[in-house]
Protein backbone atom coordinates (compact mmCIF):
# COMPACT_ATOMS: atom_id res chain seq x y z
CA UNK A 1 0.00 0.00 0.00
CA UNK A 2 1.78 3.14 -1.11
CA UNK A 3 0.57 6.62 1.22
CA UNK A 4 1.39 9.52 -0.88
CA UNK A 5 2.63 12.91 0.54
CA UNK A 6 -0.41 14.74 -0.57
CA UNK A 7 -3.86 13.89 -0.99
CA UNK A 8 -3.58 12.76 -4.89
CA UNK A 9 -1.21 11.97 -6.78
CA UNK A 10 -0.88 13.09 -10.52
CA UNK A 11 -1.07 10.93 -13.71
CA UNK A 12 2.22 11.35 -14.09
CA UNK A 13 3.25 10.57 -11.05
CA UNK A 14 0.93 7.47 -11.04
CA UNK A 15 2.77 6.12 -14.17
CA UNK A 16 6.04 6.60 -12.36
CA UNK A 17 4.28 4.14 -10.11
CA UNK A 18 3.17 1.59 -12.34
CA UNK A 19 7.05 1.76 -14.09
CA UNK A 20 8.38 0.77 -11.06
CA UNK A 21 5.75 -2.19 -9.95
CA UNK A 22 4.99 -3.43 -13.20
CA UNK A 23 8.88 -4.53 -13.22
CA UNK A 24 8.24 -6.82 -10.17
CA UNK A 25 5.16 -8.57 -11.82
CA UNK A 26 2.44 -6.15 -10.15
CA UNK A 27 0.61 -3.32 -10.88
CA UNK A 28 -0.89 0.01 -9.31
CA UNK A 29 -4.83 -0.20 -8.10
CA UNK A 30 -5.90 3.52 -6.68
CA UNK A 31 -8.02 3.24 -3.76
CA UNK A 32 -9.97 6.95 -3.91
CA UNK A 33 -11.49 8.35 -0.75
CA UNK A 34 -13.50 11.60 -0.19
CA UNK A 35 -10.42 13.60 0.96
CA UNK A 36 -7.53 11.14 0.01
CA UNK A 37 -6.41 8.33 -2.43
CA UNK A 38 -3.91 5.59 -1.59
CA UNK A 39 -2.46 3.15 -4.15
CA UNK A 40 -2.31 -0.61 -3.69
CA UNK A 41 0.19 -2.79 -5.09
CA UNK A 42 -1.63 -5.89 -6.53
CA UNK A 43 0.65 -8.85 -6.67
CA UNK A 44 3.86 -9.96 -4.53
CA UNK A 45 4.65 -6.75 -2.67
CA UNK A 46 7.19 -8.50 -0.75
CA UNK A 47 10.13 -6.70 -2.85
CA UNK A 48 12.93 -5.09 -1.33
CA UNK A 49 13.99 -3.58 -3.73
CA UNK A 50 10.55 -2.48 -5.62
CA UNK A 51 9.87 -0.97 -1.76
CA UNK A 52 12.95 0.66 -1.41
CA UNK A 53 12.76 2.41 -5.16
CA UNK A 54 8.97 3.43 -4.23
CA UNK A 55 10.17 5.04 -0.50
CA UNK A 56 13.02 6.88 -2.86
CA UNK A 57 10.54 8.81 -4.84
CA UNK A 58 9.72 11.94 -3.63
CA UNK A 59 5.98 12.18 -3.73
CA UNK A 60 5.60 9.13 -1.89
CA UNK A 61 5.19 9.29 1.97
CA UNK A 62 5.92 5.25 2.60
CA UNK A 63 4.93 1.99 1.49
CA UNK A 64 3.09 -0.43 3.77
CA UNK A 65 3.09 -3.65 3.20
CA UNK A 66 0.16 -6.43 3.97
CA UNK A 67 1.48 -9.77 3.10
CA UNK A 68 4.12 -10.58 5.65
CA UNK A 69 7.74 -11.00 5.05
CA UNK A 70 8.44 -14.20 6.51
CA UNK A 71 7.36 -16.74 3.92
CA UNK A 72 8.66 -19.76 6.36
CA UNK A 73 7.46 -18.30 9.92
CA UNK A 74 4.19 -16.56 9.56
CA UNK A 75 1.60 -17.84 11.32
CA UNK A 76 -0.11 -18.89 8.15
CA UNK A 77 2.82 -20.47 6.95
CA UNK A 78 2.31 -24.65 6.15
CA UNK A 79 4.96 -25.00 8.92
CA UNK A 80 2.14 -23.69 11.30
CA UNK A 81 1.18 -27.51 11.61
CA UNK A 82 3.62 -29.08 12.95
CA UNK A 83 5.23 -29.46 16.25
CA UNK A 84 8.35 -29.25 17.81
CA UNK A 85 9.47 -32.09 20.49
CA UNK A 86 12.08 -31.34 22.88
CA UNK A 87 12.73 -34.12 24.59
CA UNK A 88 9.67 -35.57 26.30
CA UNK A 89 8.03 -32.45 25.90
CA UNK A 90 5.62 -31.06 22.63
CA UNK A 91 5.73 -27.26 22.85
CA UNK A 92 2.61 -25.58 23.06
CA UNK A 93 0.83 -28.87 24.72
CA UNK A 94 3.41 -28.56 28.31
CA UNK A 95 5.64 -25.78 29.19
CA UNK A 96 9.42 -26.35 28.52
CA UNK A 97 11.66 -26.37 31.06
CA UNK A 98 15.26 -25.50 30.21
CA UNK A 99 17.73 -25.45 33.17
CA UNK A 100 21.92 -25.32 33.90
CA UNK A 101 24.49 -23.36 34.21
CA UNK A 102 25.73 -20.19 32.78
CA UNK A 103 28.98 -21.36 31.94
CA UNK A 104 30.84 -25.22 32.68
CA UNK A 105 33.90 -24.46 34.76
CA UNK A 106 36.57 -26.80 33.01
CA UNK A 107 38.37 -26.62 36.89
CA UNK A 108 35.58 -27.84 38.50
CA UNK A 109 33.20 -30.11 35.94
CA UNK A 110 31.79 -31.96 39.27
CA UNK A 111 29.73 -28.88 39.77
CA UNK A 112 28.34 -29.45 36.61
CA UNK A 113 27.43 -33.12 36.69
CA UNK A 114 25.56 -32.41 40.23
CA UNK A 115 23.74 -29.27 39.01
CA UNK A 116 22.39 -31.43 35.91
CA UNK A 117 21.37 -33.84 38.21
CA UNK A 118 19.74 -31.32 40.43
CA UNK A 119 17.92 -29.50 37.35
CA UNK A 120 16.25 -32.60 36.67
CA UNK A 121 14.86 -33.36 40.03
CA UNK A 122 13.72 -30.27 40.07
CA UNK A 123 11.98 -30.99 36.96
CA UNK A 124 13.16 -29.57 33.92
CA UNK A 125 13.43 -30.78 30.71
CA UNK A 126 16.85 -29.94 29.22
CA UNK A 127 20.12 -28.93 30.31
CA UNK A 128 21.95 -26.09 28.96
CA UNK A 129 25.75 -25.42 29.73
CA UNK A 130 28.40 -22.63 28.04
CA UNK A 131 30.77 -24.30 26.36
CA UNK A 132 31.84 -21.39 24.71
CA UNK A 133 31.31 -18.01 25.73
CA UNK A 134 31.13 -14.82 23.87
CA UNK A 135 32.55 -11.74 26.01
CA UNK A 136 32.29 -8.23 25.70
CA UNK A 137 35.27 -7.67 27.80
CA UNK A 138 38.03 -9.56 25.28
CA UNK A 139 39.72 -10.86 28.56
CA UNK A 140 36.79 -12.27 30.42
CA UNK A 141 36.69 -15.82 30.23
CA UNK A 142 35.59 -17.47 26.79
CA UNK A 143 35.13 -21.09 27.06
CA UNK A 144 37.02 -24.49 27.28
CA UNK A 145 36.19 -26.39 24.31
CA UNK A 146 36.72 -29.23 26.97
CA UNK A 147 33.63 -28.57 28.74
CA UNK A 148 31.91 -30.05 25.33
CA UNK A 149 32.53 -33.77 27.11
CA UNK A 150 31.25 -32.28 30.43
CA UNK A 151 27.64 -31.27 29.25
CA UNK A 152 27.72 -34.76 27.00
CA UNK A 153 28.23 -37.07 30.26
CA UNK A 154 25.95 -34.96 32.25
CA UNK A 155 23.16 -35.27 29.00
CA UNK A 156 24.23 -38.61 29.53
CA UNK A 157 23.68 -39.23 32.90
CA UNK A 158 20.22 -37.45 33.56
CA UNK A 159 18.65 -38.47 30.19
CA UNK A 160 17.92 -34.82 29.96
CA UNK A 161 18.84 -33.25 25.85
CA UNK A 162 21.93 -31.43 25.90
CA UNK A 163 21.86 -27.16 25.06
CA UNK A 164 25.21 -25.87 23.88
CA UNK A 165 25.88 -22.33 22.56
CA UNK A 166 27.82 -21.72 19.00
CA UNK A 167 29.43 -19.24 17.67
CA UNK A 168 30.94 -20.48 14.65
CA UNK A 169 30.95 -22.99 12.23
CA UNK A 170 33.42 -25.11 13.93
CA UNK A 171 31.48 -25.09 17.07
CA UNK A 172 28.54 -26.30 14.93
CA UNK A 173 30.54 -28.94 13.86
CA UNK A 174 31.93 -30.19 17.53
CA UNK A 175 28.22 -29.77 19.02
CA UNK A 176 26.31 -31.45 16.38
CA UNK A 177 29.29 -34.77 16.10
CA UNK A 178 29.19 -34.70 19.84
CA UNK A 179 25.11 -34.87 20.01
CA UNK A 180 24.12 -31.67 20.96
CA UNK A 181 20.24 -31.75 20.56
CA UNK A 182 19.74 -27.92 20.54
CA UNK A 183 21.69 -25.32 19.52
CA UNK A 184 21.84 -22.03 20.78
CA UNK A 185 22.45 -18.51 18.80
CA UNK A 186 23.05 -15.90 21.79
CA UNK A 187 22.40 -11.83 21.21
CA UNK A 188 25.58 -10.96 20.50
CA UNK A 189 24.56 -13.49 17.13
CA UNK A 190 21.63 -13.30 16.77
CA UNK A 191 22.18 -10.96 13.63
CA UNK A 192 25.10 -12.71 12.05
CA UNK A 193 23.42 -13.67 9.19
CA UNK A 194 26.31 -15.95 8.02
CA UNK A 195 26.67 -18.10 11.41
CA UNK A 196 22.86 -18.38 11.02
CA UNK A 197 22.85 -19.91 7.15
CA UNK A 198 26.10 -22.36 8.70
CA UNK A 199 23.31 -23.53 11.04
CA UNK A 200 20.61 -24.02 8.88
CA UNK A 201 22.45 -25.67 6.88
CA UNK A 202 24.36 -27.47 9.32
CA UNK A 203 20.84 -29.01 10.69
CA UNK A 204 19.63 -29.93 7.54
CA UNK A 205 18.15 -33.07 7.80
CA UNK A 206 18.76 -33.66 11.44
CA UNK A 207 16.18 -33.51 14.29
CA UNK A 208 18.18 -30.99 15.99
CA UNK A 209 16.54 -27.54 17.26
CA UNK A 210 17.83 -23.95 17.89
CA UNK A 211 17.34 -21.56 20.55
CA UNK A 212 17.65 -18.07 19.26
CA UNK A 213 18.38 -15.36 21.57
CA UNK A 214 16.82 -11.71 20.40
CA UNK A 215 19.74 -9.69 19.82
CA UNK A 216 21.20 -7.42 22.32
CA UNK A 217 19.95 -4.25 21.50
CA UNK A 218 15.99 -3.30 21.07
CA UNK A 219 15.64 -4.40 17.47
CA UNK A 220 12.08 -4.43 15.87
CA UNK A 221 10.49 -7.50 16.04
CA UNK A 222 10.34 -8.09 12.29
CA UNK A 223 14.14 -8.43 12.64
CA UNK A 224 13.77 -11.29 15.27
CA UNK A 225 11.40 -13.22 13.00
CA UNK A 226 13.87 -12.65 10.12
CA UNK A 227 16.85 -14.20 11.61
CA UNK A 228 14.82 -17.10 12.41
CA UNK A 229 13.77 -17.19 8.42
CA UNK A 230 17.37 -17.80 7.96
CA UNK A 231 17.40 -20.67 9.70
CA UNK A 232 14.37 -22.53 8.45
CA UNK A 233 15.25 -21.58 4.70
CA UNK A 234 17.13 -24.51 4.96
CA UNK A 235 14.72 -27.00 5.58
CA UNK A 236 14.55 -27.14 9.61
CA UNK A 237 11.74 -25.57 11.32
CA UNK A 238 12.58 -26.44 14.35
CA UNK A 239 13.37 -22.94 15.50
CA UNK A 240 12.65 -21.27 19.21
CA UNK A 241 12.40 -17.51 19.56
CA UNK A 242 14.07 -16.87 23.10
CA UNK A 243 13.26 -13.30 24.17
CA UNK A 244 16.37 -12.39 26.93
CA UNK A 245 16.22 -8.77 27.64
CA UNK A 246 17.09 -5.98 25.50
CA UNK A 247 19.93 -2.93 26.13
CA UNK A 248 19.36 0.32 27.33
CA UNK A 249 18.80 -1.92 30.44
CA UNK A 250 16.35 -0.79 32.74
CA UNK A 251 17.61 0.68 36.51
CA UNK A 252 18.34 -1.92 38.62
CA UNK A 253 18.23 -4.92 36.04
CA UNK A 254 20.97 -6.61 33.91
CA UNK A 255 18.89 -5.60 30.70
CA UNK A 256 15.76 -4.50 29.91
CA UNK A 257 13.04 -7.05 30.36
CA UNK A 258 11.07 -8.03 27.63
CA UNK A 259 9.08 -11.03 27.99
CA UNK A 260 5.92 -9.14 26.97
CA UNK A 261 6.75 -9.10 23.48
CA UNK A 262 5.62 -12.70 23.43
CA UNK A 263 2.02 -12.21 22.58
CA UNK A 264 3.17 -10.10 19.50
CA UNK A 265 5.43 -12.62 18.81
CA UNK A 266 2.00 -15.05 18.45
CA UNK A 267 0.77 -12.62 16.42
CA UNK A 268 3.18 -12.73 13.50
CA UNK A 269 4.62 -16.46 13.38
CA UNK A 270 3.71 -19.76 14.67
CA UNK A 271 7.31 -20.17 16.52
CA UNK A 272 7.36 -21.38 20.15
CA UNK A 273 8.61 -18.31 22.59
CA UNK A 274 11.14 -19.73 25.42
CA UNK A 275 11.92 -16.78 27.60
CA UNK A 276 15.29 -16.34 29.39
CA UNK A 277 14.42 -14.48 32.65
CA UNK A 278 18.12 -15.04 34.32
CA UNK A 279 19.50 -12.88 31.48
CA UNK A 280 16.77 -10.25 31.35
CA UNK A 281 17.10 -9.15 34.99
CA UNK A 282 20.61 -10.60 35.91
CA UNK A 283 19.82 -11.28 39.35
CA UNK A 284 18.31 -14.60 40.83
CA UNK A 285 16.24 -12.60 43.26
CA UNK A 286 14.45 -11.51 40.72
CA UNK A 287 14.32 -14.38 38.25
CA UNK A 288 11.28 -16.07 39.87
CA UNK A 289 8.86 -13.18 38.90
CA UNK A 290 9.94 -12.72 35.87
CA UNK A 291 9.51 -16.34 34.36
CA UNK A 292 6.10 -16.06 35.80
CA UNK A 293 5.73 -13.26 34.59
CA UNK A 294 6.95 -14.59 30.60
CA UNK A 295 4.21 -17.81 31.22
CA UNK A 296 1.40 -14.97 32.44
CA UNK A 297 2.27 -13.80 28.42
CA UNK A 298 1.86 -16.82 26.86
CA UNK A 299 5.20 -18.26 26.77
CA UNK A 300 5.79 -21.78 25.77
CA UNK A 301 8.97 -22.46 27.76
CA UNK A 302 11.41 -20.86 29.79
CA UNK A 303 15.65 -21.06 30.23
CA UNK A 304 16.69 -20.53 33.59
CA UNK A 305 20.26 -20.93 35.23
CA UNK A 306 21.20 -22.80 38.11
CA UNK A 307 23.68 -23.95 39.67
CA UNK A 308 24.09 -25.94 42.84
CA UNK A 309 26.63 -23.51 44.65
CA UNK A 310 26.24 -20.58 42.61
CA UNK A 311 28.79 -18.51 44.90
CA UNK A 312 31.71 -20.94 43.22
CA UNK A 313 30.19 -20.92 39.82
CA UNK A 314 32.16 -18.78 36.98
CA UNK A 315 30.94 -16.34 34.49
CA UNK A 316 27.25 -15.20 35.66
CA UNK A 317 26.22 -17.96 37.49
CA UNK A 318 27.40 -16.02 40.95
CA UNK A 319 24.91 -13.13 40.25
CA UNK A 320 22.26 -14.52 38.31
CA UNK A 321 21.95 -18.76 38.91
CA UNK A 322 19.37 -19.60 41.13
CA UNK A 323 19.45 -22.47 43.45
CA UNK A 324 18.03 -26.12 43.01
CA UNK A 325 15.31 -25.38 45.87
CA UNK A 326 14.46 -21.86 44.10
CA UNK A 327 14.00 -24.03 40.71
CA UNK A 328 11.99 -26.44 41.74
CA UNK A 329 9.40 -23.90 43.45
CA UNK A 330 9.59 -21.96 40.44
CA UNK A 331 8.94 -24.73 38.00
CA UNK A 332 6.06 -26.13 40.39
CA UNK A 333 4.47 -22.45 40.38
CA UNK A 334 5.46 -22.04 36.51
CA UNK A 335 3.43 -25.41 35.56
CA UNK A 336 0.23 -24.25 37.79
CA UNK A 337 0.25 -21.19 36.11
CA UNK A 338 0.60 -22.43 32.61
CA UNK A 339 -2.11 -25.25 33.41
CA UNK A 340 -4.61 -22.10 35.07
CA UNK A 341 -4.23 -19.78 31.84
CA UNK A 342 -4.59 -23.00 29.44
CA UNK A 343 -8.55 -24.00 31.33
CA UNK A 344 -11.55 -22.51 30.05
CA UNK A 345 -12.54 -19.49 32.34
CA UNK A 346 -15.76 -20.08 34.20
CA UNK A 347 -18.20 -17.39 34.72
CA UNK A 348 -20.24 -17.26 37.62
Amino acid sequence: MILPKTNRLSSEEVAQLSVIVAEFGCRIQPIVGDIRTIYAIVGDERHELMISRLEGLPFVDRVDTIQSPHKLMDRRSDLAKGRLRIGTVTLGAELLIIAGQCTIDPKNPQYFIETAQAVREAGAHALRGGVWKPRTNPYSFQGDAKSLETLMEASRLTGLPAVAEVMEAEHVQLALEAGVQVLQIGARNALNYSLLRQVGAAIAGRPTAVLLKRSIHMGPLNEFISAAEYIAAFGNPNVMLCPRGTTPGLDGYRNHPDESITPLLKEKTWAAVVVDPSHSVGKAAYVPACALAAVAYGADGLCIEAHVNPSQGIGDDPKQAVTPRVLAELIARARDLHATLRRPAVLA
